[in-house]
């Protein structure tokens, strides 16, 4: 039988503007929490939580905290995949902006190690922890509250609007630490300054939950819930019948991760620490660079939309190798013009990189188990290629130099290309009847 969305779509319409403005300010709070972590990882968290180790071991200390979440991500996507794929959509992406967003305003409040000793450190993980956990359920349902309500042949553009979320996170992120920067001095702002950003998320999770809580169920999935084809065990149906779509979701995002934390988290480690930047400039040609990224976005996703995601996904792998060629070259001490070209460089091609990938995974598993699938391969790609990428990059660039960190990166895009050659095309298939078909056959 053909499936089409008219009729729920009809009953319950979700109109495009607040469809796609739902689908971005989610991501853009989910990220904009992410990062001022991240930031705070680097800049804050190893005076402040980890006072008794050297300033390396503070450091790698730390970052090991940024890590705790993207382990915690594979854990959170099956418990949000399975509620995205029992109970809709709606209902899973509000509990993930509320973990998140509590999780974030926690550790804003948290005392020091100064003030109750080791209990500061654990209590700063077991937040990182939730963190990852609502990050792992809200990518997912952003997507698919997009791509599910997009019309035919605009699944890539409307799959992009979520990815725009991470540049403009990044930006309030950034900008947040510059402005504090700009107001205060650094013992203020170590002593109180950066709790304000933790703490102020707060606003824009109000402002997410109020848009969020109007919309209706996503067209394709309701049609799920109106047929009673709602997966009963939606993890289970993922590892025993879709394991190969999840592998190669799972390898084809690993690339993606990589460029963005080494552009990130990585390069801000090592561009104010061996290459001798302030931590304000360093941070305001992130601030340039995200710009760029933000560009390629929506470009990326008119190419896939135009020449498929399958070939668009592997000449943007080609790109990357190539670039990881020059990070000797171009990330460099004493010449911020360099770095500054460096950055925009791999920011604009993590943008042409991000922008279809959200719409892949949400492509390749059908309605039945796409949240719970999509959201397992983004959050295992999460741990092969984020969670100790910057741990691995510093390690890499202490021992072998800065080079060694671009063939790391380069390593990523081949392993990810492999994985897109065997991806097949979904540009031109009907997304709610082969999705459906396709849960129909299984339960054949």
């Amino acid at each position: 039988m053909e499936y089409t969305a008219h009729a729920t779509a009809s009953a319950n319409p979700n109109s495009k503007t607040r469809v796609l403005l739902a689908s971005l300010i989610g991501t853009t709070i989910e990220f904009f929490d992410f990062y001022i972590y991240a930031t705070a990882a680097v800049l804050v968290f190893p005076h402040l939580f980890f006072p008794e180790s050297s300033g390396s071991a503070a450091l790698l200390q730390s970052l090991a905290t940024f890590s705790i979440a993207f382990v915690a991500r594979p854990i959170g996507a099956a418990v949000f995949g399975h509620l995205g794929d029992r109970i809709g959509r709606k209902a899973t992406l509000v509990a993930a902006l509320l973990l998140m967003g509590i999780s974030t305003v926690c550790i804003g409040l948290l005392p020091t190690y100064a003030q109750i000793g080791v209990l500061a450190p654990i209590l700063l993980a077991l937040c990182r922890l939730g963190q990852g956990l609502g990050l792992s359920g809200e990518w997912s349902g952003a997507v698919l509250l997009a791509t599910e309500n997009a019309p035919e042949g605009k699944r890539a553009w409307y799959g992009m609007f979520p990815q725009l979320g991470a540049p403009i996170g990044f930006i309030l992120a950034a900008g947040s630490f510059l402005l504090l920067g700009a107001l205060m001095s650094n013992e203020d702002f170590l002593a109180w300054g950066w709790r304000i950003p933790f703490i102020a998320s707060a606003l824009l999770v109000f402002l997410g939950l109020y848009i969020r809580l109007k919309l209706h169920e996503s067209p394709a999935f309701q049609k799920v819930l109106d047929k009673q084809k709602a997966s009963k065990a939606p993890f289970k149906e993922v590892i025993s019948l879709h394991i190969p779509k999840l592998i190669l979701g799972t390898l084809a995002t690993v690339c993606t991760l990589v460029l963005f934390y080494l552009m990130t988290v990585f390069a801000l480690n090592w561009g104010t620490t061996a290459l001798g930047y302030t931590r304000d400039a360093f941070l305001k040609m992130q601030l340039v660079a995200t710009v760029c990224f933000a560009i390629c976005i929506p470009i990326s996703a008119q190419f896939a939309e135009k020449f498929g995601r399958k070939n668009t996904s592997i000449f943007i792998c080609i790109i990357v190798m190539i670039f990881g060629l020059s990070f000797s070259t171009l990330f460099v001490a004493n010449n911020p013009i360099s770095v500054l070209i460096f950055l925009c460089l791999g920011l604009s091609i993590m943008g042409l990189t991000y922008g279809p990938i959200g719409t892949i995974l949400s492509e390749i598993f059908p309605i039945s188990v796409r949240y719970t699938g999509s959201a397992l391969a983004y959050n295992l790609a999460s741990i092969l290629g984020a969670s100790f990428a910057p741990l691995i990059a510093t390690t890499l660039a202490q021992s072998y130099g800065i080079g060694a960190v671009g063939y790391y990166l380069c390593g990523a895009a081949v392993l990810s290309l492999l994985a897109f050659v065997c991806i097949r095309e979904t540009k031109e298939e009907e997304f709610i009847k082969v999705s459906l078909n396709s849960h129909l056959s299984v339960e054949k």
